[in-house]
């Protein structure tokens, strides 16, 4: 889902007591009522496993040994001059192989944006190989020893064309976990960690419900495949996504694995989302928060009727920080994943599971806790 940032109305005091009564599609932990941020002192990722040569973690290869599945939902294309279309994957794969990861992509053949965690019931899916890359990023991979094939998957008994029907972003993972990246890629057991992203825009409040995004790295948790779900800030009006952007990010998101790989963080309990903010509009990239997805909207639909007949307009919203009939913008957690990221340029850090029962108590509280503790003190600050 993409959004222009907006300057967001502070919740209120009174607002902040009377929240926690929303239910969202993925459970988190336990509320909060301000986030968590980095301190200060907290040391790089990478540059902190310099005290311990020879682990997983060196500045070097962070990633040595690590295998890779790469997914999102802007497809693999990369032929958009808004660069909407699947760059960010190819500048999250050469990050992750040039930190010494084996790298896999199985992505949508076309743009799966809002798909959510959407699945094909039938018919038949092709993954069929690209093979020739993206200028600039044809040899990011070539040591790795898959050689980092990329992967498109389409809706189809046959090769993928111009117009064919893709697959979803979960279809893609599912496929991959489920014989496809044996039958492609001759690995015979799962990935060490699923990577989704980098999103063309940001995922967060209620539109993090539609990610592909995130629907995706959702499948690999449901399969207990640890996974991290990336996306990034536009510009102004997030019409535009500049390689400044994922490249930071993507850099980010090797370094806060190298780290979580180092303090065997990775778990199959819930997938992390990672949003991060402009590069473009001036202000200095934040370091990373503990946060809630927010209970608010950033974007919402919007349905007119045509012609008083039988068909509707869709037309997208985007909440201007202030209230609408009904109050879908307002925002009361103080700890929300999108006051953090688009007011306040933060790197935002939320976990997310896959189960949507209400009040059910998370399973890994433990590993929540520690996670949250590297964010604070262990992860990369920008």
């Amino acid at each position: 889902m993409r959004f222009a940032r907006r300057t967001l109305l502070a919740p209120t005091a009174a607002a902040l007591a009377a929240a926690g009564l929303g239910v969202t599609a993925y459970a988190t932990a336990a509320p909060r009522t301000a986030p968590v941020v980095a301190t200060a002192t907290a040391p790089d990722a990478v540059a902190a496993s310099a005290a311990h040569p020879g682990r997983p973690g060196t500045p070097g290869k962070p990633l040595a040994g690590m295998r890779v599945l790469i997914s999102n939902d802007d497809g693999m294309q990369a032929a958009k001059p808004s660069h909407s279309d699947g760059l960010g994957l190819y500048e999250l794969r050469r990050a992750l192989c040039a930190a010494g990861a084996d790298v896999v992509v199985m992505a949508p053949w076309q743009v799966q944006s809002g798909r959510g965690t959407a699945v094909t019931n039938g018919g038949v899916l092709t993954a069929q190989q690209r093979t020739r890359l993206p200028e600039g990023y044809e040899r990011d991979c070539a040591g790795a020893p898959s050689g980092g094939p990329v992967f498109g998957v389409c809706a189809a008994d046959g090769p993928c064309g111009p117009d064919t029907p893709s697959a979803t972003p979960a279809d893609t993972v599912k496929l991959a976990l489920r014989g496809g990246l044996r039958a492609k890629a001759g690995w015979t057991r799962n990935p060490d960690v699923v990577l989704t992203g980098i999103n063309s825009g940001p995922n967060v409040a209620s539109s993090v419900n539609d990610s592909g995004t995130v629907g995706a790295a959702v499948a690999a948790i449901d399969q207990g495949v640890p996974a991290v779900a990336l996306s990034a800030e536009g510009d102004a009006g997030n019409t535009y996504f500049p390689v400044s952007t994922y490249r930071r990010t993507a850099k980010f998101g090797a370094r806060f694995l190298a780290g979580m790989r180092r303090q065997a963080l990775l778990t199959g309990k819930f997938a992390v989302k990672i949003d991060y903010p402009d590069t473009t509009n001036g202000e200095r990239t934040m370091p990373p928060v503990w946060t809630r997805v927010g209970d608010g909207a950033a974007v919402y639909h919007s349905y007119a009727r045509k012609n008083g007949g039988d068909s509707f307009d869709i037309t997208p919203g985007i909440c201007a920080g202030g209230p609408r009939t009904g109050g879908e913008c307002d925002e009361s957690r103080g700890d929300a994943d999108q006051t953090w990221l688009l007011a306040k340029n933060h790197i935002t850090v939320a976990p997310i599971t896959w189960d949507r029962t209400y009040g059910t108590p998370v399973d890994g509280r433990p590993e929540l806790r520690r996670l949250e503790r590297y964010v604070r003190h262990g992860a990369p600050r920008s």
